[in-house]
């Protein structure tokens, strides 16, 4: 985008909803919101089952909590994660200071990069306590859903990569400062100073009622006699 300041364009500009949602980040962050959603959802109603040696329930994954917590921390975190950056990508055209959207820019890049790591691990850790899951009845009843957590860990890696590409993308298009700079100097020099009087540049006939010096003068005071000799 011309003129514009890590990939927004000048502060206080009317957002267009329309655009806002086309845009590929929102639609990333709107499939990772829902992909958060699938992963921590089926742990939570499906994922501890009964035990075979008594009533106590135990993560499906291997009877390990640890992988039950961490995918449920982990979709939280990204569910949250989400909603918030997409609140800043809507008010982030309103930030006026240069500083403000830079800081915000690398938030958004820095965390994605921390999301997409911590997805790539906990996929590996799902998938490795799944198959050392023993088969029964409670392992077969919630398959699905460990089978499901597991899927959308992988889609989840997808997502927040291309979102930390996209934060990248937008650092990287640095600022222009002339547009700051235009807008500073437009108020000022966009003021017009108040001209001198023009006259038609004909003067009239009658700007001088009588021209100056034109009494005769009298040599000879009154009451004075030249001498004669």
């Amino acid at each position: 985008m011309e003129g514009a300041s890590f990939g927004a364009g000048r502060a206080g500009a009317a957002l267009d909803p329309v655009s806002f949602a086309r845009r590929p980040q929102t639609l990333l962050r709107v499939a990772s919101w829902v992909f958060s959603i699938a992963v921590f959802g089926p742990i939570i109603n499906e994922g501890y089952v009964n035990s075979d040696s008594g009533p106590e329930l135990r993560c499906v994954f291997n009877g390990n909590a640890g992988a039950c917590r961490f995918g449920v921390a982990l979709g939280l975190g990204a569910f949250l994660a989400c909603a918030a950056f997409l609140l800043l990508d809507m008010r982030f055209q309103q930030i006026s200071s240069v500083r403000d959207r830079r800081r915000a820019v690398l938030l958004d890049l820095g965390f994605s990069g921390l999301w997409s790591f911590l997805w790539f691990v906990g996929f590996c850790f799902l998938t490795n306590q799944w198959q050392r899951t023993a088969p029964g009845p409670g392992t077969t009843q919630a398959g699905d859903a460990a089978r499901a957590a597991i899927a959308f860990s992988f889609f989840s890696i997808l997502s927040w990569v291309a979102l930390t590409v996209k934060a990248l993308q937008r650092f990287r298009l640095g600022t222009d400062m002339s547009l700051f700079a235009t807008e500073q100097l437009g108020a000022g020099t966009c003021q017009a100073y108040p001209g001198y009087p023009v006259g038609s540049g004909v003067e009239g006939t009658e700007t001088y009622q009588s021209p100056p010096f034109t009494e005769t003068l009298d040599t000879s005071p009154k009451g004075y006699q030249v001498p004669a000799y």
